[in-house]
């Protein structure tokens, strides 16, 4: 398994903008399909966007999609998440994830980080 640490949350105004990063250890981050979810207090963990290993293919949720970016530097072990026109209800704990299949399900996806808080205010 990989190791991933978040940074890059934090208090943002309604409208807008957070960068997400997530470290991963190891040697073996290019094999993996690296992803972020979020969790709002008293909601499930649900999928945000996931991006292929090379970085040519990206996945969105409806609810982000034109607004959040996916990106990764294999060269550096870390994935970005770039968030514009952030909204209120985007206030949630994000979670970098790692796992070696395309997938939008918890299950999908092995390594985790620990979480960082998002909280946009209106």
């Amino acid at each position: 398994q990989v190791q991933l640490v978040e940074s890059g949350g934090g208090l943002v105004q309604a409208g807008g903008s957070l960068r997400l990063s997530c470290a991963a250890s190891g040697r073996t981050f290019s094999t993996y399909y690296m992803g972020w979810f979020r969790q709002a207090p008293g909601k499930e963990r649900e999928f945000v966007t996931s991006i292929s290993r090379t970085g040519v293919n990206t996945y969105y949720a409806d609810s982000v999609k034109g607004r959040f970016t996916i990106s990764r530097d294999n060269a550096k072990n870390t994935a970005y998440l770039q968030m514009n026109s952030l909204k209120p209800e985007d206030t949630a704990v994000y979670y970098c994830t790692a796992g070696m299949i395309r997938g939008t399900e918890l299950t999908d996806f092995g390594s985790w980080g620990q979480g960082t808080q998002v909280t946009v205010s209106s």
